[in-house]
């Protein structure tokens, strides 16, 4: 393939792309749920103004001095724009959410800018009818927060400090122009410019906090979606064959599974005649049988901290040291291997399972190890001439009439505490130039 062909080849998206790219997606679906959230809010404050209005029409009125009909107009007149700008707002995220793309950024911070305003508009609305200074404490003011704290929705830290900066600015800002109309028969307190700038900052910190706490829900969606997607990776590497301490060994220490060198014990394990006797069932009882065998023999791998690498039809191929080892590979292998034979002879008697014979081989070396495979199918395998010897070990059970034959390599890792073991002398192994020690076990 020529250099230009491999230039032009579009690289694959990794899983942490595509995350993002959805993560992006369904941070519009929360911002258009905010604006929803505004819009019934801002309609819900306006029905309560409405519904108390004639109930309290007095006391408003004395409130307003006398003007309390003209302000509830110029209320609805700017909230009902301002309903009808969120409601704008919405259907534009909607149509990005169905065509799944990102807003310009200018336009978010736009955004944030003129939602933050209603407050400080309605507060100079209310500066003509209860005086400049009174309308500082109406509940205009407390509309902030409730922009501030749903400024979290958009999940965006600059965002929710912009928001907290705005509020803070125009509060200030709207508060140092008014006080200095006030009247001089305002209680002091009303008036004091310190009392307004710790409003202002306490709001500009309220956005900084939201800001924070949106940092820590990203930072824990995404850890939480890389714990998950190491956790995938590890599995569609091993499978379903590791056992769950092995898993969460792997999940505490993350390896990358490249190709290296390692040191391992290879066990392999057929079972006997089991050409004959699927000639003589159907599949289901096949499976079955392989089920019923399978189901302890795996679990009795993993115990011993090896996993099943393969499996051959009629046996399978277990690995001990890789990707883990606990330095006592070649004794794990074999005390594996004499407890699935006990335990085979165990069903066997207990009438459990049909009479079955199990032959196993075990060679220890060094073998690379690793992750192969592409985006679509990974699987971690081992290669090397230890496999090969491995499974030559194994055949010559059918020669010698054994159950269980290791090599020299592996006698000598575990002597002498692997028990007893009758040495068969060096044994030619088919492709093999040079003859080999191997030891009979069972």
């Amino acid at each position: 393939m020529s250099v230009a062909r491999l230039t032009l080849r579009r690289k694959k998206p990794s899983s942490l792309d595509q995350f993002e790219k959805e993560f992006a997606l369904e941070s519009l679906k929360s911002d258009r749920l905010r604006v929803s959230i505004l819009i019934g809010a801002i309609a819900s404050a306006l029905a309560f103004v409405l519904i108390l209005g004639p109930i309290f029409f007095d006391e408003f009125q004395r409130a307003f001095h006398g003007n309390f009909r003209q302000f509830l107009i110029a209320v609805y007149v700017v909230f009902g724009a301002n309903v009808c700008y969120l409601t704008a707002e919405r259907i534009v995220l909607g149509r990005l959410i169905r065509k799944q793309k990102k807003p310009f950024a200018a336009l978010k911070y736009l955004s944030a800018f003129v939602e933050t305003s209603i407050p400080t508009a309605g507060m100079m609305i209310g500066s003509s009818f209860l005086g400049p200074v009174y309308t500082l404490f109406t509940p205009a003011a407390f509309i902030y927060p409730l922009f501030i704290s749903l400024s979290a929705l958009r999940l965006n830290v600059r965002l929710c400090i912009f928001t907290g900066f705005v509020a803070g600015v125009e509060y200030t800002l709207l508060a140092l122009y008014l006080i200095r109309n006030a009247s001089t028969a305002v209680e002091p307190i009303l008036t004091g410019v310190p009392h307004h700038l710790f409003k202002g900052f306490l709001l500009f910190l309220t956005g900084v906090v939201t800001g924070l706490v949106t940092m820590q829900i990203r930072k824990r969606i995404f850890n939480s979606f890389s714990v998950v997607a190491e956790r995938n990776r590890i599995s569609r590497t091993f499978g379903e064959y590791v056992s769950p301490e092995v898993m969460g060994k792997l999940m505490e220490l993350k390896p990358d599974l490249r190709s290296e060198n390692k040191n391992v014990c290879v066990m392999f394990l057929d079972i006997r005649n089991f050409t004959g006797f699927a000639e003589k069932r159907t599949p289901e009882e096949v499976v079955q049988y392989l089920e019923s065998l399978f189901e302890f023999m795996i679990e009795i791998v993993n115990r011993h901290h090896g996993i099943i690498n393969k499996f051959l039809g009629d046996g399978f191929m277990a690995v001990f040291g890789a990707p883990l080892s606990d330095g006592k590979d070649c004794a794990n292998a074999l005390k594996a291997a004499q407890e699935i034979l006990a335990r085979v002879q165990q069903e066997v008697e207990a009438g459990t399972i049909l009479p079955t014979t199990v032959g196993i081989g075990l060679h220890a070396g060094e073998a690379v190890t690793g992750s192969i495979g592409s985006a679509l199918r990974r699987e971690y395998t081992v290669i090397g001439d230890v496999v090969n010897l491995a499974a030559r070990i194994e055949k010559l059970n059918k020669q010698f009439d054994s159950r269980l034959l290791i090599s020299e390599i592996v006698w000598q890792a575990v002597s002498p505490d692997g028990g007893k073991a009758v040495p068969m002398g060096e044994v030619e192994v088919h492709g093999r130039e040079q003859a080999i020690q191997i030891y009979q076990v069972a």
